[in-house]
């Protein structure tokens, strides 16, 4: 195995894509690299699973205004110049083949990575009071418009049974929407190998995922028993409301023993769409069919006759909480697409503005 596909390049050989083919030839001295961490002051890289080194970002990155979804994040790869031992530099960041979004918090629109290049997302969840379907349907939605496959990885298997003999039935049956839209549900205990076995086929080498899930779900967990040893730090959960603690505090990038590569993410409380979300790919196939079905194309779903979607909801074929969580999840993507679209727009007015703007200098004083 060479050292890039040990940290999960997915190609044999060189790729056969002219946009990398053409930043490689622009920095023939360039050496490929692959984020590991993302820090304020500069990122971590690897180009083997035993070497690390810093390195700075490109100058346009670090402008406040540069949107953070085009500076580097975890599991990119990029080219690096400098001699090594010495002060390294990101020349150029190359195409990703797939990347997990969420907006940014706060009023103004902005997208951030969570990781980029991704082939596998475990959404993690643990069979205790952190156990919410409708939070599985936000990251789901989220993963499948990214271009990565996502897995429901349902964890505290062991403890759920020891309350309950049915509970990992019972959690299984009530995601059974999701295995029919080839989504797979795989209950684990985190701390035991076998058990995480499961999750193997996802972990070939050349492959790259990601645990995502909030605080105390057992990411770190997890990740330290596929590694076969505690490298992640982990804190128990509170008994009243089964929440953890932040102990994995920023994103990091880590090979595994198949060849494979692992990113944990700390728990995310706030998952908001960017407005690129497709409701259809996004776990609501079903729902978006039923949609169709309806008599009238702009049925409200209320009380209008004929509504399809009202019919399964009362014969029992469509959970009631799921589809208020689709309405629900529906009016967030339509509200960040419009100001994905007013962004755009401005963007786009402002570049015509100083091209004008240009053009006046260029006639009045000439090209200097």
């Amino acid at each position: 195995m060479t050292p890039l596909r040990a940290i999960g390049w997915p190609y044999e050989g060189p790729p056969d894509d002219p946009k990398w083919r053409e930043l490689m030839a622009m920095h023939p001295q360039a050496q490929l690299a692959r984020v590991i961490e993302q820090h304020r002051s500069g990122y971590v890289m690897a180009d083997t699973p035993d070497t690390s080194f810093k390195a700075e970002s490109l100058p346009d990155w670090q402008r406040p205004r540069f949107p953070a979804q085009d500076r580097a994040a975890v599991g990119d790869w990029v080219l690096v110049e400098g001699v090594p031992g010495e002060e390294r530099r990101i020349v150029a960041l190359l195409p990703r083949h797939s990347a997990i979004k969420r907006g940014a918090a706060g009023e103004h629109y902005k997208q951030q990575v969570i990781a980029a290049n991704i082939d596998t997302v475990f959404v993690v969840c643990g069979l205790d009071a952190d156990f919410n379907p409708r939070r599985i349907e936000r990251y789901l939605l989220l993963v499948r418009s990214g271009g990565s496959e996502p897995v429901v990885v349902l964890t505290k298997a062991d403890k759920a049974v020891a309350e309950n003999p049915d509970a990992v039935a019972d959690a299984i049956a009530g995601l059974a929407e999701l295995e029919a839209q080839d989504i797979a549900v795989r209950a684990v205990n985190a701390k035991d190998h076998d058990s995480v076995s499961v999750l193997h086929a996802w972990l070939q080498a050349g492959r790259t995922a990601v645990l995502v899930g909030s605080s105390g779900a057992g990411k770190s967990t997890l990740t330290n028993t596929l590694l076969g040893s505690d490298r992640m730090k982990t804190a128990d959960v509170r008994e009243s409301d089964s929440r953890g603690r932040h102990t994995t505090t920023h994103r990091a990038l880590i090979p595994l023993p198949s060849g494979a590569c692992l990113i944990d993410t700390p728990g995310m409380r706030e998952l908001k769409p960017t407005g690129e979300e497709d409701l259809g790919e996004g776990g609501f196939a079903d729902i978006e069919a039923l949609a169709g079905n309806c008599k009238f194309n702009d049925c409200a779903h209320e009380r209008e006759p004929g509504c399809a979607v009202r019919a399964a909801i009362e014969a029992g074929k469509l959970d009631r909480d799921r589809y208020g969580n689709y309405l629900k999840l529906r009016d967030e993507v339509a509200g960040a697409a419009d100001k994905l679209a007013t962004r755009l727009a401005q963007k786009s007015e402002a570049r015509v503005i100083g091209k004008a703007l240009n053009k006046r200098l260029d006639d009045k004083y000439g090209r200097h």
